[in-house]
């Protein structure tokens, strides 16, 4: 059997989603297919899918070339247009059983070679639960879906549609089953994972699914949260960061950027002091805890002293792990039509970001040395702190497995223990 091959460009949510079509693939005999799974985060996001589109098919002539992901939901017409493309799945499709049935069956002909629905439309939460996609040690359990903001440079929700949450009691239920299956670590992922349960009855809160997670599952050793947004953040979460030892003590913080004119323009929901105010609480309640954040450089009208107010963010929120992204418009948002930035300035502020976050690194890094950490191993030389810190070790050690190892020196972005 020519099984298919499955490209993943973008997002965790995304990667998680590639492993759910494999297993929808496989279950119905699906062969001799490239299935690119796009993301459409940016314009350049999006010229990539096209590359790599390109590649795979002068790699794979003989291949059907499956098109899928944001990107593929947002513009289905600029790929459906493309030659070397033979079909185009929405993001709802692509989780539908029925379509891979369809696929296997060659039943996508020349009416049906695309198939995108209004994702506006999508009301409930795809059934489509896997167990364990990860490395042996850590699985990544999506909560969630779609998003109900509309930041200005944020394509994001056309791609996914509104918010909507998987029910408390089916993520138990599948955690369950991940630790009964050996998993040491779960992370909880989503598009806009703090919006969790508000198209729920009762509409609970993140923090109420993360308690009832440690409650019922006490033989889950590590709670993770993947990216949250901090304004967000309700009290049954904050009383989980401060009481649960389990709940890991790394957050990543969707920022986006430091001046409260240009959150404004973004239409974010917080401001500068909101972000400063969040980080001191969890830090005050949780002194291990370290922060991943996002943040935008040169968003359009960013002027030099808005971009030093981003910088200065680094330090007043304590930031250790910086994704850094330089501003490009993606055209259709509100974002594209305002005043640009000129792309030297733009690509400058962006490199002065992320020596900031270099800087954070190795001071945190630093202040780890004679520490004792407990480090799940992602493989027999490599594992992570509870912090979400790299460390390498000069033996084997048990794969999957929690180790508590005195930090003995660093190289490069890593621990060695």
């Amino acid at each position: 059997m020519n099984a298919p091959k499955f490209t993943t460009l973008g997002c965790r949510l995304n990667a998680y989603e590639t492993e759910a079509m494999k297993d929808l693939a496989g279950q119905v005999g699906l062969e001799n297919a490239v299935v690119v799974n796009t993301c459409a985060v940016t314009a350049e996001a999006v010229r990539k899918a096209r590359q790599e589109i390109r590649k795979l098919r002068r790699e794979n002539p003989s291949a059907r070339l499956i098109v899928t992901g944001c990107a593929a939901q947002t513009e289905p017409a600029t790929f459906s247009a493309m030659q070397e493309v033979d079909a185009v799945i929405g993001n709802t499709e692509k989780m539908a059983p029925a379509t891979w049935k369809g696929l296997a069956a060659d039943f996508i002909g020349e009416t049906e070679a695309v198939q995108v629905d209004d994702i506006m439309s999508v009301t409930e939460t795809a059934g489509h639960l896997i167990d364990g996609f990860g490395t042996r040690s850590r699985a990544y359990v999506q909560v969630q879906n779609g998003c109900d903001h509309r930041c200005t440079f944020c394509i994001i929700p056309y791609g996914r549609g509104n918010s909507r949450s998987v029910p408390a009691g089916v993520v138990v239920d599948q955690i369950k089953r991940l630790v009964d299956r050996g998993y040491n670590e779960v992370v909880l992922t989503g598009v806009d994972l703090t919006s969790w349960g508000a198209d729920l009855p009762k509409t609970p809160k993140l923090g109420d699914l993360v308690m009832r997670i440690l409650k019922l599952v006490p033989d889950l050793p590590r709670l993770r949260i993947s990216s949250i947004d901090s304004i967000e953040v309700d009290e049954n979460l904050m009383q989980a960061i401060a009481t649960e030892p389990r709940l890991m003590p790394h957050l990543h913080l969707s920022l986006q950027h430091g001046d409260d004119l240009i959150l404004k323009r973004m239409k974010r929901r917080h401001l500068r002091e909101d972000a400063i105010r969040f980080s001191e609480e969890a830090r005050r309640l949780r002194p291990d805890m370290t922060f991943g954040a996002d943040i935008i450089a040169g968003f359009p009208t960013e002027t030099d002293e808005a971009f030093e107010n981003s910088l200065k963010l680094v330090e007043d929120c304590h930031l250790t792990w910086l994704h850094v992204f330089p501003y490009s418009p993606r055209p259709g948002t509100p974002a594209a039509r305002m005043p640009q930035v000129d792309g030297r300035a733009i690509k400058t502020r962006a490199a002065r970001l992320r020596q900031a976050g270099e800087a954070r690194v190795t001071r945190h890094l630093a202040e780890q040395q004679g520490r004792m950490h407990r480090v799940l191993l992602e493989n027999p030389r490599m594992g992570r702190t509870e912090q979400f810190t790299e460390v390498v070790f000069h033996s084997d050690q048990p794969e999957g497995q929690i180790v508590t190892a005195k930090i003995s020196g660093q190289s490069g972005q890593k621990l060695v223990a």
